[in-house]
C-alpha cells in the first residue's frame, strides 16, 4: 500500500483548521502532519515536516499565503501548494498561481472534492478553472518564451501538450511509453528552453501557442 499523502494545514482560523483536520483524517490515503496559523509559521513547518501538499489560506496576518508561496519557492521546497480561498477573493488566485501554487479550491468546496483536489495536485496535476486560465493568459507577457517553441524536440512538444492537458508525469510516462525519470528530464528541458518557472506556466504557454496532447 502506498504511503499516505502528507498534508500541512495553513490557516489563521483555528476552527477552519480543525474542520479540515477532522475530515481529512478519515481519508485512508491522507495524513495531516501539522498545522500553522500564518504564512511564516507555514514556511517553517513545511521546511520541518516536508509535507507532500500544503493547504494554504491566502489572507493571513503577517506573512500572507502568496508571500509564503514565494518563500517556499526560494527555498526549493518540493511541497505542492493548494490555495484555499473564497469566491470573493478570486482576484488573488492569479498572483497565487504566479507565485507557484499548483491550484486552488474555494472555502465552500465539497469535502470529497477537496480530497480529490489534494490527490490530484499530489499526482502532479495543475488545477485551473477556465476563467482563471483566461485571466492568467491575458496577463501573461506575450514575449515569455516567444519564438522558442521551435527549439523543442518532437518528444518535448508531445510532453508539453500532455502537460497542457493536465496529465501528471506518471500519466505522461504511460501515454508515451517512457519512464517517469525520462519524463522528468523532458519537463526540465522544456522549462529551461522556454524560460518558464513551472508546470503551470508551461501549460499556459502551450495553450497560448496552440500546443495540445
Amino acid at each position: 500500500m502506498a504511503d499516505p499523502i502528507k498534508v500541512l494545514l495553513v490557516d489563521d482560523h483555528q476552527v477552519v483548521r480543525r474542520g479540515l483536520r477532522t475530515f481529512l483524517e478519515v481519508q485512508d490515503d491522507i495524513e495531516v502532519v501539522g498545522e500553522a496559523a500564518d504564512g511564516a509559521e507555514g514556511v517553517a513547518r513545511a521546511e520541518e515536516l516536508r509535507p507532500d501538499v500544503v493547504l494554504m489560506d491566502v489572507k493571513m496576518p503577517g506573512m500572507d499565503g502568496i508571500e509564503a508561496l514565494r518563500k517556499l519557492r526560494e527555498l526549493a521546497n518540493p511541497a505542492r501548494v493548494l490555495i484555499v480561498t473564497s469566491f470573493t477573493e478570486q482576484r488573488t488566485v492569479v498572483p497565487a498561481l504566479r507565485a507557484g501554487a499548483a491550484g486552488y479550491v474555494y472555502k465552500d468546496v465539497d469535502p470529497d472534492a477537496l480530497a480529490g483536489a489534494i490527490r490530484s495536485v499530489h499526482a502532479g496535476h495543475v488545477l485551473l478553472q477556465p476563467e482563471v486560465a483566461e485571466a492568467l493568459l491575458s496577463q501573461e507577457d506575450s514575449n515569455s518564451g516567444q519564438g522558442r517553441g521551435g527549439s523543442l524536440t518532437e518528444r518535448e512538444s508531445e510532453v508539453l501538450g500532455l502537460i497542457a492537458d493536465g496529465r501528471s508525469n506518471r500519466e505522461i510516462a504511460r501515454a508515451l511509453v517512457l519512464s517517469e525519470k525520462t519524463v522528468k528530464t523532458h519537463v526540465s528541458n522544456i522549462l529551461m528552453k522556454l524560460d518558464l518557472a513551472d508546470r503551470t506556466q508551461a501549460a499556459l504557454w502551450a495553450v497560448r501557442h496552440g500546443v495540445s496532447g
